[in-house]
């Protein structure tokens, strides 16, 4: 995905529609034990650098095995409703699927149509799931059931322009208040240049404002279920996101989206960018990239309560609960997700994986960034998993909790908007309990 290979940063690009790799169905009818009589498996999943990679490896697996595992691709819409549909009928034509933790796990969990793979994921100390990254691992747990493996990773980082920075004699910022300053400094709008890009409409800034929050000390929602929007710590984190783009942002910040805030920092003009590290491979591509070689990353600046970022899992591998072989369904996750195919993947299909040994080593992480690599690496236990309210209505949530990131852009009175947002959120929060 960060490779400057064509090849490989077209992996990062959505597809539309469905590719499907093996169009027979699995209808055999084996028992979740008995692994010997399974010939197939299908995997139904999101287009994406894994599932990519993914069909180098089904390949490799039935060499190994005797096992064909067919692959059924989609575009993100596109799988939740088929998943939907397939797992409100309890079809068991399907064994293996992805899907996006954050948007769905909540409902699907409560439907029943995850397996629960606790035993699984600790039961193998070769395996070793302690060698994902902590984040990744706390992302794919819901009240203490493990619903799936991560196998996709991605993280709030700042991206910059080094050559501006040396020039001005400024040192990539380790705090929020050290970014103001710089920010504050490049900042040249009679010249069509801005001291930083962010999203600013309403609910894609959403993701970006946890970042923030996180390290002023503050979350949407507590343990018990409580909405604090309108904590001290989130109100100052909103009012500081919202100065960002009000002071040293561009024009209309409060209509952009990851699409548009991106594209003025393609374009080199805007110092500072924060946003995934998904996205690195818009910035290194020359054919869209004025900043090929001016580009670099840093890990996201401390707050009070020090650098807490989001360390989200956008892909992660389930069982489905109606299938018929369970326990062969966990042995190819196993083999695909253990860590010498772990590697390879990070290698070959430039896939940013979870596992953290995969990035410790030197060549499977070669065709990263060296910048981007050392932040990853260094994640430790400071990642956040999660970049979104924690509830099953996560769009209606976000289209609140927005309200008072809004107010901060335009100048407005961000503690009464957050109240009121506030409010709203815990209806909500109280509506699924």
């Amino acid at each position: 995905m960060f490779s400057s290979n064509p090849k490989r940063i077209a992996l990062a690009v959505p597809v539309v529609g469905a590719l499907v790799l093996g169009l027979a169905a699995c209808n055999g009818a084996p028992s979740a034990g008995g692994d010997d009589e399974v010939t197939e498996l299908t995997v139904i999943a999101a287009n994406s650098p894994w599932t990519e990679g993914l069909k180098t490896l089904a390949g490799k697996y039935e060499d190994e095995t005797g096992i064909k595992v067919n692959i059924e691709a989609y575009g993100n819409e596109q799988l939740n409703d088929t998943l939907k549909v397939k797992l409100n009928a309890q079809s068991s034509d399907f064994d293996i699927f992805g899907y996006q933790v954050q948007d769905v796990m909540r409902e699907f969990s409560r439907n029943g149509w995850l397996t629960d793979m606790t035993e699984y994921v600790e039961s193998d100390a070769e395996w070793n799931w302690e060698d994902f990254q902590p984040a990744a691992r706390d992302a794919v747990e819901l009240d203490g059931v493990v619903y799936g493996v991560p196998v996709m990773t991605e993280r709030h980082i700042v991206y910059y322009r080094s050559d501006l920075l040396e020039q001005a004699g400024i040192t990539p910022p380790t705090t929020l208040d050290e970014l103001e300053a710089a920010a504050a400094q490049l900042d040249d709008p009679d010249n069509g240049f801005y001291g930083i890009a962010m999203r600013g409409a309403r609910v894609p800034l959403v993701t970006q404002l946890s970042s923030f929050i996180y390290s002023y000390g503050g979350d949407f929602q507590d343990e018990d279920g409580n909405a604090t929007i309108d904590s001290p710590e989130a109100i100052e984190a909103t009012e500081f996101y919202g100065d960002l783009l009000k002071n040293y942002g561009p024009p209309g910040a409060a209509n952009m989206g990851w699409v548009e805030a991106s594209a003025i920092f393609a374009q080199g003009n805007a110092a500072f960018y924060l946003d995934a590290d998904s996205q690195a491979y818009t910035f290194l591509d020359e054919s869209n990239s004025a900043v090929v070689d001016s580009v670099a990353f840093a890990r996201f600046p401390a707050g009070p309560a020090g650098s807490k970022f989001y360390n989200i899992v956008p892909q992660t591998v389930g069982i489905n609960a109606f299938s018929q072989k369970k326990d062969a369904a966990w042995e190819f996750i196993k083999w695909v997700s253990d860590e010498a195919n772990t590697k390879w993947l990070l290698s070959e299909g430039t896939v940013p994986v979870a596992r953290q040994s995969a990035w410790d080593d030197d060549d499977a992480a070669a065709s990263f960034p060296a910048g981007l690599v050392e932040i990853i690496r260094n994640v430790g236990d400071d990642g956040v998993g999660h970049d979104r309210p924690q509830l099953e209505q996560v769009a209606a949530a976000r289209e609140i909790i927005g309200g008072p990131a809004i107010a901060a852009i335009e100048g407005g009175d961000v503690a009464s908007a957050a109240k009121s947002a506030n409010a709203e959120f815990q209806d909500l929060l109280d509506s699924e309990k």
